[in-house]
């Protein structure tokens, strides 16, 4: 699928944008799509937004993150995953997750409820207690809405399907880009450069605290990457790391004149730009972060220590000069084909002890309603067990935290709690067998609601959500209808 491209750039600028950016792997097409969302929204912004990913690698297993808690629903749970006290994997339904137990302002239809899982009493607080949590059930990649009978419809040019469903690398890719592994259409780096002239630096639009995730603008601007520890040096030129190089300060001094003065060369003049480049953007990021938050601020973890970074990056703003920025952070372990009920746990609590001390500190500062983050991850998880955990699925449930979140809220359709491969049988339609969910919101849906409170103009949106077009009405399956808005409402209005 071509995407629409408001500059004309060609296919050779963008693979010179890529090239230069081959070690991002498969986190580098979403972040050419967050960075458009931020240089798009900077085109006429006046004040400031942040959005947050937390990407987790591996595929999170959503049947033991948003459980499912009414009686029957939950029943139709455990009977499937098996008690863990006859060796499955389902959650007890004891006073601990009655203790997460999600209280949504409005109730959901029939008697639905949800909690999260009993390691996540931070976020389930911010749930109840302050309303700064919404639940997006069932997001996924979709190129169009689907059933089960569409997805096994022969005709796949009229029902599309995301390229190499299941697969990690595959979808990891095809979650962030909305489009093929491989794609050679730019839509994130076409937009980068729309607004460069209006931010003071937009070197710091993007920034990553998560390894080589690394943010694309465009032809002009350009990713930052910084560590937990803050901005990355380049120890024999940077004033910061040390007064000489081989135990000398006059070698130091050269090494500086040398790397960093004007050259008659082109060749050499343009290495010698980017390194000055580099040596002062470490200088402004290090003055920005300004010292480290008190002890107890943060959970001491790596998804803690990156939004700690995070949180300094966006204290120090005014030093950075940007008005919109897109920050990129993660955590792995997630792929629990075994082993689910020993290792999920501690993902969960660092994942809501992370999320919830970060917008608890944004809020703090005064910039609550200013900072949005939201998890995004490969796929959901079946809900069939393996045994001791869960194979690849599709759909999967996220949360958005912020003061614009409209929180105490769960969104979308909730799943019919089944592994039923009986056409006939209530909850057939929504799986495509295990239990593996089909999106009832597509990964463009949720990125447009974002990308609209955070200022995106409609007009742009095309080029950074490519599927969004095909969204927007609605499909009627056995008589229940689903609804595929553009906005599907959990953000408050730009």
């Amino acid at each position: 699928m071509h995407l629409i491209d408001p500059k004309g750039h060609s296919r050779r600028a963008f693979l010179q944008r890529s090239s230069a950016l081959a070690l991002a792997g498969t986190a580098m097409p979403f972040a050419l799509n967050l960075s458009a969302m931020s240089e798009a929204a900077a085109q006429s912004a006046t004040d400031y937004k942040a959005l947050v990913c937390v990407f987790l690698f591996g595929g999170n297993d959503y049947a033991n993150t948003v459980i499912t808690y009414d009686d029957d629903s939950y029943n139709k749970y455990s009977t499937i995953r098996v008690p863990q006290a006859s060796g499955g994997v389902a959650i007890a339904k004891d006073a601990a997750l009655a203790a997460t137990l999600l209280s949504p302002t409005v109730p959901l239809a029939g008697g639905r409820q949800y909690a999260l899982h009993p390691q996540m009493t931070q976020l389930a607080g911010l749930f109840n207690t302050e309303g700064n949590v919404a639940v997006q059930l069932n997001v996924g990649p979709l190129v169009v809405p689907l059933s089960r009978a569409l997805y096994n419809n022969s005709n796949k040019k009229l029902y599309p399907q995301p390229p190499k469903l299941f697969s990690h690398n595959d979808q990891q890719s095809t979650w962030q880009s909305s489009s093929p592994e491989g794609s050679t259409i730019g839509w994130g780096g076409n937009i980068g450069d729309l607004v460069l002239n209006q931010n003071s630096n937009s070197l710091f639009t993007c920034m990553s605290v998560s390894g080589n995730a690394v943010f694309l603008s465009g032809d002009s601007a350009l990713q930052y990457q910084v560590s937990t520890g803050g901005a990355v040096r380049i120890s024999s030129v940077s004033s910061a790391s040390s007064a000489s190089l081989f135990g000398s300060s006059t070698v130091k001094s050269a090494m500086q004149l040398l790397t960093q003065q004007a050259r008659g060369h082109k060749l050499e003049n343009e290495y010698n730009k980017v390194t000055k480049r580099a040596v002062d953007a470490e200088g402004s990021v290090t003055t920005a972060i300004q010292s480290a938050y008190p002890a107890g601020t943060f959970p001491t973890t790596g998804l803690g220590n990156q939004l700690a970074m995070v949180a300094r990056l966006i204290r120090g703003r005014g030093t950075l000069g940007s008005k919109r920025q897109v920050f990129f952070v993660s955590m792995g372990g997630f792929d629990l084909h075994d082993n689910l009920i020993a290792n999920q746990p501690g993902l969960m609590k660092q994942l809501s002890d992370a999320m919830a001390a970060f917008h608890r500190q944004m809020a703090l500062e005064g910039m609550g309603d200013k900072v949005t983050a939201f998890t995004a991850s490969d796929f959901g998880r079946t809900l069939a067990s393996n045994g001791d955990g869960s194979d690849h699925g599709w759909g999967n449930h996220h949360f958005v935290v912020g003061g614009a979140v409209k929180g105490k809220a769960i969104y979308g359709s909730p799943q019919v709690v089944s592994i039923d491969n009986t056409s006939t049988s209530a909850g057939y339609e929504g799986h495509v067998g295990q239990g593996r969910l089909i999106p009832t919101t597509s990964v463009d849906q949720y990125g447009a609601t974002l990308a609209k409170w955070f200022g995106v103009p409609d007009a742009d949106m095309p080029g950074i959500l490519p599927n969004l077009k095909n969204f927007g009405g609605s499909l009627v399956v056995n008589g229940t209808t689903y609804n595929y808005p553009k906005d599907v409402g959990f953000m408050m209005p730009a």
